[in-house]
């Protein structure tokens, strides 16, 4: 059995069972991979996937079992590498982050020019999608780090930090009804078509419950993850938004007015999240100080060691670039 081989057959799962994006994605042939992966199977003495023809259509049991022990192998060799080039003085690698559109466009920007400043070597990745694309990409090791919003079982796995809290802001045009109302209530919000992001009304989201708790069916027009789009849409008259207050910036965003929506739904919990068995480079030490406010190395061993995650440790608010330090509350150990 071979490090490639194994390399193969998770790039083919990555490429979604297709062995020709997967030859390119490794820049290898496609016969070799396919090659690879047989002689694979033949050394195991398992089927790893379900054929029809010429094509793969899944994994077989046998296949999903390998590709979790695989992942983590791999994860390994990745972290004795990167061991090796620490210790041999050498600050070199990729950081890859999965995280949301609002995020990547609106909070991480100047935190990660400030890094790059300091690690030039290193290579930066943003992977942009919903909870579950996150959650698929850490828990799959494609990416080092989950930075998302909310409380979700997706996550339990990771080990968290909280690292600001935000609100939601209301944005409409200038001529809109809502723009010259002082006191703005669910009611009235329901009254207007409604964009915001994918996901924010799906049962259970702290934002559809408000609406539920309090009797009233909002009329959901468009959704979006990008906050961006969000905003082109609300430009060409298609409803009012609701967006995170981090996205709205009125000297970036002219010819919207912006409703505060604090009182209307909870404030949100941005936080950090990655492996308990990721090796932590330095410069990953670093990246997670620049993103935890008042955090330091010990605090985020412990919370590798602890068996509950990371400590229970209340998020602040604070200014979308991040630059703002925060003392730390008293540790105590519980997931967040």
């Amino acid at each position: 059995m071979k490090l490639q081989q194994l390399r193969y057959f998770v790039a083919i799962v990555d490429n979604h069972l297709n062995i020709t994006a997967a030859s390119q994605a490794l820049f290898t042939s496609q016969p070799g991979v396919s090659k690879q992966v047989r002689m694979l199977e033949d050394e195991l003495s398992l089927h790893l996937f379900v054929r029809k023809g010429k094509s793969l259509s899944g994994l077989t049991e046998a296949g999903r079992e390998v590709i979790a022990r695989v992942r983590r192998i791999l994860t390994e060799v990745d972290n004795i590498k990167s061991m090796s080039r620490e210790l041999a003085g050498q600050e070199q690698g990729e950081l890859v982050i999965a995280t949301t559109h609002t995020q990547a466009r609106y909070v991480l920007p100047d935190l990660l020019a400030g890094f790059h400043r300091e690690f030039p070597g290193i290579s930066i990745s943003l992977h942009q999608g919903t909870s579950d694309r996150i959650a698929h990409q850490v828990q799959d090791r494609q990416a080092d780090f989950a930075i998302a919003s909310g409380q979700s079982e997706l996550f339990e796995d990771l080990v968290t930090f909280p690292i600001y809290r935000w609100a939601r802001t209301i944005l409409v045009l200038p001529d809109h009804p809502l723009a010259r109302q002082v006191d703005v209530g669910l009611k009235d919000l329901a009254q207007f078509p409604i964009i915001s992001y994918t996901h924010s009304f799906d049962v259970d989201s702290d934002q559809a419950n408000a609406f539920s708790d309090a009797g009233i069916k909002p009329n959901v027009v468009f959704t979006a993850e990008d906050p961006d789009l969000i905003k082109i849409c609300l430009r060409k008259g298609m409803g009012i938004g609701i967006i995170a207050s981090v996205a709205y910036d009125p000297l970036q965003d002219p010819g919207l007015v912006a409703v505060n929506a604090a009182n209307l739904f909870p404030d949100c919990t941005t936080w950090i999240g990655f492996h308990r068995d990721r090796f932590l480079s330095n410069y990953m030490y670093s990246f997670l100080q620049r993103m935890v406010p008042g955090i330091d190395r010990d605090h985020i061993d412990r919370a590798i060691a602890s068996a509950g995650g990371a400590a229970g440790i209340t998020a602040h608010n604070r200014p979308p670039q991040l630059q703002a330090t925060t003392t730390w509350p008293q540790t105590h150990n519980a997931g967040s």
